[in-house]
């Protein structure tokens, strides 16, 4: 009976052994990757919604991929936040004033995107945005998920050349007089539910709100831009 005991013991310590790597690998983070970045992390020109004037070709969207989500992802959500912009609009591009590197700073979504089907595991490159468009892109269901509404939407709310409801990603516009560079932070989530539930025009918060308690697991890929001559050419950390 010993020896049925002691059995026991050592092929339950093996089952939990052998589990031990199915539960860690459940909350294995997504690897998620930015395609197009040069070897210091920087976005291209054509990506951004506000390039230098040499650039022909602006807003385009970068290709973004990732890996499968745990079992149980019956979608996903991807968001692209910029944690560098000035609290201050005011001195933004201000002739003859520089933000310091040290100024206050607010988090802006520049790409927001929920019920992304999960058999999808990428975006293709100009799917979101081919282009800059006045007075912003079409909101709501396409075919590789749900488009949100972006910072531009009220960025530009009292500017009637460029006002309306700018849809899924546009792309990184830093302040030219900004001395820091800024990082464009690409997160994917997992998710245990095929929809939101979002309508209208949703922002990136109310994705963040949404998705409170159905997130799987998550990843992040961070690309650079910057506008700022006295930083343009640097590698960014």
């Amino acid at each position: 009976m010993r020896t049925y005991g002691r059995g026991l013991l050592i092929a339950a310590a093996l089952a939990a052994t052998m589990m031990a790597p199915v539960a860690q690998a459940a909350n294995t983070l997504l690897s998620v990757h930015i395609a197009g970045l040069d070897p210091s992390g920087r976005f291209p020109d054509q990506a951004a919604f506000c390039p230098p004037p040499s650039s022909t070709v602006k807003d385009v969207s970068p290709a973004v991929t990732w890996s499968v989500g745990p079992k149980g992802t019956q979608s996903y959500a991807l968001l692209m936040t910029d944690p560098d912009v000035p609290q201050d609009f005011s001195l933004i591009n201000k002739a003859g004033t520089m933000i310091s590197a040290d100024a206050k700073r607010i988090t802006i979504y520049h790409w927001v995107l929920d019920d992304i089907p999960a058999t999808l595991t990428s975006i293709t490159a100009g799917v979101e945005s081919s282009g800059a468009v006045q007075h912003g892109k079409l909101i709501g269901m396409t075919g590789h998920g749900r488009r949100g509404a972006n910072i531009f939407t009220t960025f530009f709310a009292s500017n009637p050349e460029m006002a309306g409801t700018y849809g899924g990603y546009d792309g990184p516009c830093p302040p030219i007089n900004d001395e820091r560079a800024h990082h464009y932070i690409v997160r994917v989530f997992a998710l245990d539910v095929p929809s939101l539930g979002l309508a209208g025009s949703f922002d990136g918060a109310s994705v963040e709100k949404a998705m409170r308690g159905h997130i799987l697991t998550e990843g992040e890929a961070v690309a650079t831009y910057v506008l700022n001559p006295h930083l343009t050419g640097r590698a960014t950390p």
